[in-house]
C-alpha cells in the first residue's frame, strides 16, 4: 500500500469515504470554484463501479454477467468498460494478468469480504476448483447494446475495478483546483505540481510492516500502485495463501516477492502491471520491467529494495534494504 506524504501549503479540500473495501481520499489543493460538485461526482462514480463490479454481491452486474458465462449480459457502462479493459490487460501482458480467479479464490476460502485487519485469518477449503488447462480469454463486446460475453470461467474485476475508477474519478477533478490527488486503498493518482509545486511525494511502506517507508517517490501527474501480500493473506488448511493468483499455476503465486510498486500515466495501468510484474517473479521482474519501459519498485522476501531503470527519475529517497519478518 502506497500513503501520501506532503506539507499542507494554502487553502486545500479534502474528504474521504469507504468505497469497494478501501478507503478513498480526494486532497485538492487550491481549489477552484466548484469543487463541491466535482467531489461529489466522483464519490458517485466510485459507488457506481463499487456496485456494479463487485463480486461479493450475487446480483451486482458482474455477477450476473458471470452467471450467464458464455450468453451475452447488458451491463451499466462502467462494468462494460472494467471488463474491456481487463481484457486490453489480459492481452497486454501476455495473459500474466488473467481475472479468470474467481473459482480459484472462492476454493481459498475467499469468497465474501474477509477480516484482513485480523492478526490471522484460517478458512477451510471448499475443493471446487476446475483441473485442466486454461484456454485463452476470449470475451465478446457489443459496444451498441452495452452487452457482454465473460466466457465459460467467472472473472474477478477487484484490483482493476479500483483502478479504473481512479482513472475516471481523475478526470472529472482534473481540473477541481491547482493540483489533486487521489487515494483508493493505496492506488494513487497525482496531478498537478502538489503542495510544494515540485510533486507529490508519494512514499511507499515497508510490505514488512515496519513504520518507515521504503522510498519516497515524486510524481507530477502520474500514478503509482502497489501489489502486496502483507495484508491480503490468510491460512487454508494449514497453508498460508494469498490473492494474486499466478494464472500460470492457478495457485497463489510463489514469486519470492513481497511487493511490487509501479508508477505509469493511467492508474488502471500501474495496477496491472505491479499485479503482472509481481506474478513473474523476483526472477524476471527486472527484465520484464526494463524490456517494457516500466518504472517499478519491488521488495522481495530477503529485503532487497531494486528498481527498475525508468523507476529511478521518480525516486526522491529510497533505502537499499529492509528487515523480513
Amino acid at each position: 500500500m502506497t500513503q501520501v506524504t506532503s506539507a499542507d501549503n494554502g487553502s486545500e479540500y479534502r474528504t474521504s469515504f469507504r468505497s469497494m473495501a478501501s478507503e478513498i481520499r480526494f486532497w485538492v489543493h487550491a481549489p477552484h470554484q466548484g469543487v463541491e460538485s466535482r467531489i461529489e461526482q466522483a464519490r458517485a462514480l466510485f459507488d457506481r463501479v463499487a456496485a456494479s463490479c463487485t463480486r461479493f454481491d450475487s446480483s451486482s452486474a458482474l455477477m450476473r454477467a458471470n452467471a450467464v458465462g458464455k450468453e451475452w449480459a447488458t451491463v451499466p457502462t462502467e462494468c462494460f468498460d472494467a471488463i474491456r479493459a481487463a481484457y486490453d490487460a489480459y492481452v497486454l501482458t501476455d495473459g500474466l494478468f488473467d481475472p479468470r480467479t474467481v473459482e480459484i479464490l472462492t476454493e481459498l476460502g475467499y469468497s465474501s469480504s474477509l477480516p484482513f485487519e485480523s492478526e490471522q485469518i484460517r478458512v477451510s477449503s471448499s475443493g471446487t476448483r476446475k483441473a485442466g488447462r486454461v484456454r485463452p480469454w476470449k470475451p465478446g463486446f457489443d459496444q451498441a447494446r452495452g452487452a457482454v460475453r465473460v466466457g465459460e470461467e467467472p472473472i474477478d474485476l477487484g484490483g482493476i475495478g479500483k483502478g479504473c475508477a481512479v482513472r475516471w474519478a481523475a478526470e472529472i477533478l482534473a481540473d477541481a483546483g491547482d493540483s489533486v490527488l487521489l487515494e483508493a486503498g493505496g492506488d494513487v493518482m497525482a496531478l498537478g505540481g502538489g503542495p510544494n509545486g515540485d510533486g507529490w511525494m508519494i512514499s511507499v511502506e515497508d510490505p514488512f510492516g515496519a513504520c518507515d517507508p521504503v522510498a519516497v517517490l515524486r510524481l507530477v501527474d502520474l500514478a503509482v500502485a502497489t501489489s502486496s501480500v502483507r495484508i491480503r493473506s490468510w491460512v487454508v488448511d494449514g497453508e498460508q495463501v494469498h490473492h494474486l493468483i499466478d494464472p500460470r499455476t492457478r495457485r497463489p503465486a510463489q514469486s519470492f516477492l513481497r511487493a511490487v510498486s509501479v508508477v505509469h500515466e493511467d492508474p488502471a495501468l500501474a495496477e496491472v502491471w505491479s499485479k503482472s510484474l509481481f506474478i513473474a517473479g523476483r526472477h524476471q521482474i527486472r527484465k520484464l520491467s526494463d524490456d517494457a519501459g516500466l518504472a517499478s519498485l519491488w521488495v522481495d522476501v530477503d529485503g532487497r529494495v531494486t528498481t527498475s531503470r525508468a523507476m529511478r527519475d521518480h525516486v526522491a529517497w529510497q533505502v537499499a534494504n529492509v528487515q523480513p519478518n
